[in-house]
């Protein structure tokens, strides 16, 4: 009888166990919609003290307008008006620049009292992504702006798809999470999860609190 060489025999028994049960389980046919109520949710993102310099960092407000932010349509956005507006006082103080943004259909007589701009401070209006279609982009490149600080609402839709854009273009992304809101707690949860963990922002991205900031 010819003799069986060595790497026969091993792809022999190898083939045995395969069959017998030791292959890899089928992949699952459930979709995540499936799957929902055993996703177990990840550890919270740790919060960073940052200090960032003035005249390289500008302060972006984001939709912070009497018709999404009031007690009837997003109360989360109410109680973050006060810490915004601490923020906003601290930033001009130090001379930092304050863009705003308002939302398509808004205009500069819409933006909260607490958090008003002053003659001279820029304001956008766009959708979600507040530099689609504007001059967000020519406007910090003119101050030389290399870091931004996102506070404003929604959460899930301007922060986030700002502060995508921001990294998209090279910019330093800080977002303190006191200053974000959305009309429900997990919109804001899941906003802070996917600006850390997702390729388009996790290396630019630093979530703090208003208080952690230091200039």
């Amino acid at each position: 009888m010819a003799a069986i060489n060595t790497r026969t025999i091993i792809c022999v028994i190898l083939t045995s166990i395969t069959v017998v049960g030791c292959s890899a389980p089928a992949p699952s046919k459930n979709t995540i919609i499936d799957e929902w109520p055993a996703v177990k949710t990840p550890p919270p993102p740790e919060l960073k003290p940052v200090t960032v310099d003035p005249k390289a960092t500008a302060l972006l407000i984001l939709d912070i307008q009497k018709g999404n932010c009031n007690p009837q349509r997003r109360p989360r956005c109410v109680a973050s008006v006060t810490d915004i507006q601490k923020l906003l006082t601290q930033a001009r103080a130090q001379g930092m620049p304050v863009v705003y943004s308002l939302t398509s259909s808004a205009n500069a007589a819409d933006i909260r009292k607490e958090v008003a701009p002053l003659a001279g401070e820029p304001i956008v209006k766009s959708g979600v992504d507040k530099f689609f279609g504007t001059d967000l982009e020519k406007i910090l490149a003119e101050k030389g702006v290399e870091t931004v600080i996102l506070v404003g609402t929604s959460a899930h839709g301007a922060v986030l798809h700002t502060a995508t854009g921001a990294a998209s273009r090279g910019l330093q992304v800080i977002v303190p999470v006191d200053g974000m809101s959305a009309s429900d707690p997990y919109a804001e949860q899941y906003t802070a999860w996917h600006l850390v963990n997702a390729p388009g922002t996790r290396r630019r991205t630093t979530l703090t609190k208003i208080s952690l900031i230091r200039f």
